[in-house]
């Protein structure tokens, strides 16, 4: 966060599951559905608490129990808001006076509350011990720029959708490799890490982007829970009804948790919905090695992709670009994070 931070000059908060963000974000406007979900009024939100509201509305069925992450020193405001979800600790470089003893009343006193030193530079190699084997590696220090988007092979490259493909570098440099992300107003929607495949990669973190949209549905935000719902069941029972699979039971515990029966997401309302998204950054932490993983990012928003290329099919990556209109950008860098 501090790297995010420090490259597009915003604070910035991230969202983490294990080794890997579940989101992040740079402060920014905070819409009427994350508003509502956090009963905030959007004009007041301040920097810092933005950006994590921002980071943990990427994926909040993934965020809850998360370990958020921020740029600069906790205020009052943010620590109020992280006693109010299901968070497990945070760490920042600084806190207000009184926010510690604030957040250690939270979970019976065992909440982690982390400070990190902004100005500590990390050695020049790092180590892995895996099962008696010792590997050593120089660190990746190379700085991560606007500068690196300038190779633009095709289409053009507005600065906001550099900002974001800049956030989603960042992003990718500390999430489990295989990875990539979308991103869009400098948040991202969907995060793919950690899988054998990088076109399992673009599906997972696609799928994520789509449920981040259609959560902004009218069908969905209409949605009627009974009061004593809690915050996390309306999430879980909203991306449940999204994905639209459910068991029997779950179909009875829903109904038990509305108040009236909500309206049917259909398909057609669905893919009319999803055409409305636009203007969504990709990007890769490795070469695409095939074209499907841009098929597959057309389909969900995405008219901007930043990757290394080097590929032997990097001409075919290309052309898909070419065909769906889609900004492709090479930076030439790989930030894989084993």
């Amino acid at each position: 966060m501090r790297e995010a931070s420090r490259s597009l000059g915003r604070p910035a908060a991230a969202s983490f599951k294990h080794v890997s963000p579940a989101g992040a974000a740079v402060a920014g406007p905070v819409d009427e559905v994350t508003a509502e979900l956090h009963g905030v009024h959007r004009a007041d939100v301040g920097a810092l608490t933005s950006a994590y509201l921002r980071a943990r509305d990427a994926d909040p069925k993934s965020s809850y129990g998360d370990f958020a992450a921020v740029s600069g020193p906790v205020d009052k405001e943010l620590a109020e808001l992280l006693t109010r979800v299901v968070c497990d600790g945070i760490i920042a470089p600084g806190y207000a006076p009184g926010t510690v003893a604030r957040l250690g009343r939270k979970k019976n006193g065992c909440f982690l509350v982390m400070e990190a030193d902004p100005d500590f530079v990390p050695p020049e190699y790092e180590t892995r011990d895996v099962f008696g084997l010792h590997l050593t590696q120089q660190r990746d220090q190379v700085p991560l720029a606007a500068t690196l988007l300038e190779n633009t092979v095709c289409g053009e490259l507005p600065a906001t959708a550099a900002e974001d493909l800049l956030l989603g570098l960042v992003v990718l440099r500390h999430t489990q490799s295989n990875s990539v992300c979308f991103v869009r107003d400098r948040a991202t929607l969907g995060i793919g890490a950690g899988q054998q495949s990088r076109v399992d990669c673009t599906r997972l973190a696609g799928a994520k982007a789509d449920t981040w949209w259609l959560r902004r549905h009218p069908a969905v935000r209409a949605l009627a829970f009974r009061p004593g719902i809690r915050r996390q069941d309306r999430i879980n029972w909203q991306i449940r009804c999204i994905e639209g699979d459910l068991t029997p039971d779950e179909r009875t515990r829903l109904s038990g948790a509305l108040s009236r029966p909500g309206q049917e997401l259909t398909d057609s309302g669905r893919a009319a919905w999803m055409a409305r998204l636009k203007g969504v950054a990709f990007v890769s932490d490795g070469a695409l090695p095939f074209r499907d993983n841009v098929d597959h990012a057309h389909r969900h928003g995405v008219d901007y992709i930043a990757e290394p290329g080097g590929s032997i099919r990097s001409a075919e990556v290309e052309d898909a670009c070419r065909e769906h209109g889609i900004t492709l950008a090479r930076t030439s860098i790989r930030l894989f994070h084993h």
